[in-house]
This record gives C-alpha cells, structure tokens and sequence, in this order.
C-alpha cells in the first residue's frame, strides 16, 4: 500500500472500558509508544503516557457556556468513533516538501459536543466541537496539564505585568527569552506565552502548544498556586478599544465583555498540542502544528507566493557609507537598497516604518520624500519587489481598500505590525488578512504578533510570524540579556509552531565582553559564523538581511553565502542538540544540502554524522577563526571533502556556529 496516496479509514462503534470513575476510552499512537486515556464520568479527564512513563496524570478539559451549559460536566454516554489516517501532504513553502500525515483518531460524540483525541507517533492533540445549532458565547474553557512531579520547565513570560490581574498581560508582544525553572518556582502573577516545554523522566521533553487557531483566544498557561498543574488562561472578547499605542498604530483595549469567545453554529475549537519528545532534537523537526492546521483551499491559486530574502533598513539605521545623498526614508536611500538587491539577487526590499505619514494610521498619507509609484517602477526594472510595513491599525481599517491599492501598484506584500494581542478579535484579523491580502496576491509578514498556529498552511502567502525575540532586541538590550543561549533554545521551543522573523545576518559582531547595545549601528552577541547559520538553523521563508548594504559589501564571502542559501527546503534532518546548549540541522534544496550548528557560550566540539547525504561530496565551509573567541567577526572559508564514512568535526567557539553548503561532486 502507498502510504503517500491511501488513507487508511476504519471506523467502529467502540465499546468502552467500565470503571469506578466512568467510561475509559484509550487511543494510542501508529508506533504504539503514546498512550491517552480518556475518563468520561462526572466530567472528562485525560492522562498520557510514553513506553509506559507517565507524562500528563488524570487532566480534566470543559467549557462553559453563557447559558449555563458546560461541555464536559455530566456529560452523558459518548458515541465512538475512530479513524486511522496515512497519507502525504505536500507543504510547497515549508521547510520540507512533503510531510507523512499517520495518526489515529477518536472521536467521543456527546448530545451537545463533541471532542475528538488524535495520536501521532510525536504528539496528541485533542479539540471542542460544539453541537450548538446556533449562535453561542463561551465564557471559559477548562485547559489542565497535570504533571506527575515538580518537574523543570522553559517559561516565556508575558514581558510586562503588575499586580492588578491579567489584563495589562493580554497585551503584549510575545517577545521574552526562557526562564529554566521549576513548576513550583513559577511566579503566581504571571502569565506564559506559547510555546512552553516541561521536562519529563528519561530525558524526555514536553511542548504545549496550540493549532488551528481561527475563531477563538489564544491560550495562555498560568500556574496558580505553586503545584504541579499549569492551567489555560484565555483573554476575554474585548468590548471598548481606543486607538493609541505605538504611534497611534494599535487598538488599545479599555474593556472587555465577561466571556472569551462568541462562536456560531457547529462551532470547531482549536487544538490543545501535547508534543512528547524522546530526545531534544525531535523538537527541532516537528510538524504537528502544521499538519492539525485547515487545509489550503483547494479553489485558490498560491503559485505566486515567491519566498526570498528581504533587503531590509530598519534594522541598520539606513546607514550607508560612500553615497552621495543624506541617507533615511527617501527616494535615494531606497534606490540604493533596490540597487544592492538586484545586483546580488536578493528579490525583496522593504520600505519598514516611517514611508506613511506618521501619527495618521493611514497607508495613503505617503510623507513627500518618497514616490513610492516611482519606486515600484524603478524596482521592477531591476529585477525587485517592494514590501510594505504597515501598523496594525492603519491595515485593518480597510484590509479591502488596502490590499486592492497597493496590488494594483504592483507591490508584493506587507509587514504587519503592532497587533501584540490575542484575543477573538484580534485572531479573527489574522484570518481576515491572510484570506484578503492571498486575493489580491499579497504576501503577508506578521510581525508583533503571537506565535503560529498553522494559519501559513490554511493561507500560504502568509510566509512568516515575529513572536520571537529576535536580533532586533540588540539594538537596546542590556548585556545581561543572553541572546546567545537564547538563539540555541528557541529551535526547539518556539521554532516548533513555525517560521520565525528573527531578522539575521548582523557583520557587527561581538563576544560576550564586548557587546553593548546601540541602536544607530547595531551588532549581535556571538559570532560572525552563528549568524550564517542561523539562515539554515531557523525557518524564514521570507528572511531579511538585516544589515547594511554597505557593511554585506565589505565581507562578500558571507554576502554571497547568504543571497545564495534557500529560504524554504525539500527535506529537513534534525541532527543533535540539546535545549539551550547547542543545535546542528541539515536542511536539503534539490541535491544540495546545508548544514547549520551554534553553540551557547561554551566552547563546543561536535561530530556530526553526515551520513545519509551519501558519499561523494564537497563542502563549503564557513567556521568560527582561532580568534573568534575574542574578536567574533573572525572566521575561516575553506573547502573540504565529506569524510567517506560522514563523520565531519565542528568546533564552535564560545557564542559560535559553523555552516557548510555540501554538493555532490559532477563528474
């Protein structure tokens, strides 16, 4: 049987297991290594196991509605129902081609609601569905993970709190590094953002996460009381919002309604993500979020979504050396970017804030120092496409009117910033855009926003999500902020929702002594080398090139290394790692691989077994120089043959990375 093209369907009235407590369902995963068990009694708890050990206890799940009504309470005898699955779905923008689609399925039929459970061999998930045949409010969703023992966790706190309750937390970036601690350590006032991951016995990890958010709150994860449970918090539907915020740009929330979710007939919840890995590097490489999230439509067209590197000026100031002309947001400074992409290939530049009218939330109020028409035209001369960043505020007003003016100039895209909320409203914008702009063939970059929940499969030409702390925050960071250790944990944390606008490729770079934060000329913490591998290491399909023209044209060997890498791959190999120690991964484009490695602050060896590329190949190799401890701008290119057994050595200094471009050699 071909697994790629045959859906295994089986389905059954199951008989359930009877227990003092209930009805016992119990669904395992293809390999047979997951197992859920679900209580139905008096309410609905769920527990999970791997190879026997446990990972979630007994977990209770409902939902109350404003009626009264609570999913989960007394329920009633459920019909069951179960599905096994094996296909391929094929992922074109995503950092494989293909992905193997095996699951089994169950799914628990109610009088009012439904939940169905689904087990893949690297994670289950389970989700609501409403029997409602009319419009309804959900005022809270009980969402509980129940750990056997005070085990340690990687939180990303919400930035910005106080002691006045959550509110001034559902407002936020979703930009924070991790605090490794303890269950019990965790600060009662706080919320986390997702993804969050706990570790469990025998080495194995465990991400919470969310997918198919579409209609409905993000999920928070609050731990109240200092225990062993971490609870879902959920940002109620606003009622009254202000404009204000970051240069009048963002929708300011001044009340909210007493419930979380106004939800339709036949309302379908989003996926509650369990993720269990055996060892840290699986995380690295999962695809749970994408394959749970909608399908593409299969009535659109989205062969013109063109992923691409992003010639980008915020970042560096507008800072250009040699020019004729006083560099910033004018006609000059751009032609200039436009020039630099087209000479070197790279297909983007964007005009980042500040091309509107400030203080006007109006993408139609262009400031007299450029003509953007004129750009547009100019840059498609030369080969490049223009991409527009755009407030929060200033694009929803008429995401229509928008979308449709700039399409017809002949711009491709947008980055859309400052949403830096969750709740329905907001998550119902991301909808809207992404269906509204994939109309008017309009890539979309969404930036200062939560992190993916599989949204860039439902509409491809959203090509990629900030919720990161990305290099950005080296502008103004304090040296206490590691970013280094940071860079070599979210890949298995953070990287495991989706692509990520980190916004790399700084040439200022520097060793833990010698950085400090400067906005004007920037660098990053680490070295030269760790900055070219995090074009293989992170997922960007659409990726800047954060730094200026002018300091990429005085290393051409990195410049030339980062035009030529690819933005979205055919196959993905994670290759070792450990949580915020260390990180190796091949990614492959036709018949060319790339192989990305960092390291915290730790000088690090690593032989990485490059094996399965097959013998007979060169490598480009780019590595941290013998002074690169001191001075990280130091670095060695050289040539190399794969070993024939694929054993290759990698050192790495402190801060470091190390890449290599492997092709086969042509006879």
């Amino acid at each position: 049987m071909n697994a790629g093209t045959i859906a295994l369907l089986t389905a059954a009235m199951m008989l359930p297991v009877m227990t003092s407590a209930g009805e016992q369902y119990r669904l395992s995963s293809p390999d047979g290594a997951l197992e859920l068990v679900v209580e139905v009694g008096e309410d609905i708890t769920y527990s999970l196991s791997h190879d026997g050990g446990e990972i979630l206890g007994p977990s209770p799940v409902s939902m109350t509605l404003e009626d009264g009504t609570v999913y989960g309470l007394r329920p009633g005898k459920a019909v069951c129902r179960r599905v096994s699955e094996d296909k391929t779905i094929e992922s074109p923008f995503y950092k494989k081609a293909e992905i193997e689609d095996k699951y089994n399925e169950m799914t628990l039929k109610f009088k009012t609601f439904s939940m169905i459970f689904r087990a893949y061999d690297e994670g289950v998930a389970y989700r609501f569905v409403s029997g409602s045949r009319s419009p309804f409010r959900v005022v809270s969703e009980q969402a509980v993970f129940n750990f056997p023992e005070d085990t340690h966790a990687f939180v990303p706190y919400v930035s910005k709190f106080d002691d006045n309750g959550f509110e001034s937390q559902f407002y936020n970036s979703f930009e924070n590094t991790y605090q490794h601690i303890l269950l019990s350590e965790w600060d009662s006032r706080r919320l986390a953002f997702l993804p969050i991951v706990a570790e469990a016995a025998g080495g194995r990890k465990v991400c919470i996460t969310e997918a198919d958010l579409m209609n409905y709150p993000g999920m928070y994860l609050h731990n109240p009381d200092g225990g062993r449970s971490l609870n879902g918090v959920f940002a109620p539907v606003p009622d009254k919002i202000e404009q204000g915020g970051h240069n009048m740009l963002q929708g300011v929330v001044k009340s909210r309604k007493p419930y979380i979710a106004e939800c339709g007939p036949g309302e379908v919840f989003p996926w509650r993500v369990i993720i269990v890995s055996g060892e840290d590097k699986e995380l690295a490489d999962n695809d749970m979020v994408y394959k749970l999230a909608s399908p593409q439509r299969e009535d659109m067209d989205f062969s013109w979504v063109k992923p691409g590197k992003v010639a980008w000026e915020w970042w560096n100031d507008w800072n250009l050396r040699g020019v004729d002309f006083k560099t910033g947001i004018n006609n000059e400074t751009y032609k200039y970017y436009i020039d630099f992409a087209s000479a070197h290939g790279i297909p983007y530049v964007i005009l980042d804030e500040g091309w509107a009218v400030n203080l006007k939330a109006d993408l139609m109020q262009v400031i007299p120092e450029i003509d953007l028409k004129g750009l547009v035209e100019y840059a498609e001369g030369k080969n490049v496409g223009l991409i527009l960043w755009a407030g929060y505020l200033a694009f929803a007003r008429d995401i229509e009117g928008v979308c449709r003016y700039f399409s017809d100039m002949g711009i491709k895209g947008f980055k859309v910033d400052f949403m830096d909320r969750d709740d329905q409203q907001m998550v119902a914008f991301h909808r809207e855009a992404a269906e509204t702009a994939a109309r008017y063939r309009l890539m979309l970059d969404l930036h200062g926003t939560y992190k993916p929940t599989g949204l860039h499969r439902t509409w491809p030409n959203v090509v990629n999500y900030e919720g990161v702390h990305g290099l950005e925050q080296m502008k103004w960071a304090s040296p206490e902020v590691d970013q280094v250790t940071y860079d070599v944990t979210i890949p298995f944390i953070r990287m495991v929702a989706g692509p990520m606008d980190y916004t790399q490729g700084a040439m200022r770079n520097a060793s833990r002594e010698n950085y400090y934060p400067v906005n004007s000329e920037p660098m990053s913490q680490g070295t030269r080398c760790r900055q070219l591998a995090e074009y293989v290491v992170f997922e960007s399909p659409v990726n800047m090139l954060c730094d200026s023209p002018s300091n990429y044209m005085a290393e051409p060997e990195c410049l030339d290394f980062i035009s030529e890498v690819p933005e979205v791959w055919d196959e993905t190999v994670s290759m070792d790692g450990r949580i915020g120690e260390y990180v190796a991964i091949a990614r492959r484009k036709g018949d060319t691989w790339y192989v990305g490695a960092m390291t915290d602050w730790n000088v690090r060896t690593l032989t990485l077994d490059l094996s399965f590329i097959g013998e007979g190949c060169t490598a480009e190799i780019f590595a941290d120089g013998m002074n690169a401890e001191r001075a990280a701008s130091d670095y060695r290119r050289y040539v190399a043959e794969v070993p024939s057994d694929g054993k290759m050595e990698v050192r790495m200094a402190p801060g470091g990375g190390f890449v290599a471009k492997i092709s086969p050699n042509r006879r």
